[in-house]
């Protein structure tokens, strides 16, 4: 008798805690006859849900997956996420004038160290047209004013539902998005924000910073919600810098913080470590 191809999944849960909870999915992997390659759980004692994401393989199919897990999480109030360990979800990245980002994403995808698609380019300048048309990516100007916000705001809808876009990177995106965007796509739009700069809103953070004369900066990944800059908290970093340091020296570090934090956020979201819990999450690293 041939023998059945193994495959490998990943499965992300929350749920109100109880008791067996580990016990009730391992049963149910073993009983798919699948195999446990790695498992992370955690009980937040205050917002008192459970969290688990798993790692798993076995000679089974993705949909008979779904069929014999889904009665069991409705019966336990699951939020919960079941997908192949080798899916490559499709990105759409959003960008205005600052390429830093966008590089990093785009070389990290190309050498398989983000292992995901890139099928549409979105920005309110013309600057990153080219980068796009050299990475065989298509690229969509989509200037926003105020006359014209709200259908501009359609057209963004339209892209994500034409591209089946699985969710959004604002790779220094420096435009609001509206709330229908945030509410079709909770969970699934990724920003990277100058956050350790709280009190530098506006243009040229790091300027403002040299001048109050900071020794630290940093940069927060976070899932966007119709509340500026609040979403759930992804990834953070800081790094210190001294009073020696001229504004472009500080831009620059600024900007390596900005590549290397939202590169993990987008990573951990695409390997199914993040689940949000409130306006928290919960990371398994």
């Amino acid at each position: 008798m041939k023998a059945r191809t193994v495959k490998n999944f990943l499965l992300a849960l929350s749920c109100p805690k109880r008791t067996g909870l580990i016990y009730t999915v391992t049963r149910w992997l073993a009983e798919q006859g699948c195999h446990v390659i790695e498992s992370d759980t955690y009980i937040d004692p205050f917002s008192e849900r459970f969290f688990m994401r798993v790692h798993f393989g076995g000679p089974v199919t993705l949909g008979s997956l779904w069929r014999t897990f889904a009665p069991l999480a409705d019966e336990l109030e699951m939020q919960w996420d079941l997908s192949a360990d080798d899916t490559r979800p499709r990105a759409l990245i959003m960008v205005s004038r600052e390429l830093h980002c966008l590089l990093d994403l785009l070389n990290r995808t190309r050498m398989d160290k983000l292992r995901l698609d890139i099928p549409l380019i979105i920005s309110n300048h013309p600057d990153a047209g080219q980068l796009a048309r050299e990475s065989g990516i298509d690229f969509l100007h989509l200037p926003i004013t105020p006359e014209n916000k709200e259908e501009q705001e359609e057209r963004l809808i339209d892209e994500i539902e034409e591209n089946n876009i699985d969710f959004v990177v604002l790779a220094r995106y420096m435009r609001i998005i509206g709330p229908e965007v945030c509410e079709r796509m909770a969970g699934r739009i990724i920003n990277i924000h100058h956050s350790f700069l709280p009190g530098f809103k506006g243009a040229r953070p790091y300027h403002q910073a040299h001048r109050r004369g900071v020794k630290l900066i940093g940069a927060t990944a976070h899932y966007v919600t119709a509340d500026l800059d609040e979403g759930p908290i992804i990834e953070q970093d800081v790094e210190t810098v001294t009073h020696r340091m001229s504004p472009a020296e500080l831009t620059a570090v600024g900007h390596d913080i900005e590549r290397i934090v939202l590169a993990r956020a987008v990573l951990y979201h695409i390997q199914r470590r993040v689940l949000i819990n409130g306006r928290r999450t919960v990371v398994f690293r």
